[in-house]
């Protein structure tokens, strides 16, 4: 059984662009790759998504289930496709964040993780807490969805 992502954690990011991994979203098994999308659908900016294997087969077959004559089908895929790379944790845990998608999702010396139960998404600090006030607006609508 995979990883439950949950949970919001404060950590900082080094030089060389690396952030620790909580340990309980950490796999087992060494060299799991993760595939981490620059994940533009927030009013407020440009977050990290970050999602297992698992994950990124369940988005994958979301993709497909479109039917094919849709163009934006095509257009999905190369905006996802463009933008994300597989990456692995290192030996102390750390996942070495592309610098490009440091740089759009405004990233610094400090990051904020959130569990999405089957991934996670980094944020830099401030646009996080520009979510969290725009979520509050929302959230009675969301919380609605699930009895």
């Amino acid at each position: 059984m995979s990883a439950v992502y949950n949970g919001r954690f404060r950590h900082g990011v080094d030089a060389k662009r690396r952030v620790q991994v909580p340990s309980k979203w950490r796999p087992v098994e060494e060299g799991i790759e993760f595939t981490v999308i620059a994940w533009d659908k927030a009013a407020e900016g440009i977050c990290l998504r970050v999602l297992p294997p698992e994950g990124l087969a369940k988005l994958l077959k979301a993709i497909d289930e479109i039917p094919n004559g849709d163009p934006s089908k095509v257009v999905l895929k190369r905006m996802l496709g463009g933008n994300s790379e597989q990456v692995t944790l290192d030996k102390a845990g750390r996942l070495c964040l592309p610098e490009e998608m440091v740089q759009s999702a405004g990233i610094g010396q400090q990051a904020v993780l959130v569990g999405l139960f089957d991934g996670f998404e980094i944020w830099s600090p401030d646009r996080y807490g520009k979510v969290v006030t725009s979520d509050a607006v929302v959230k009675p609508q969301a919380m609605g969805l699930v009895s």
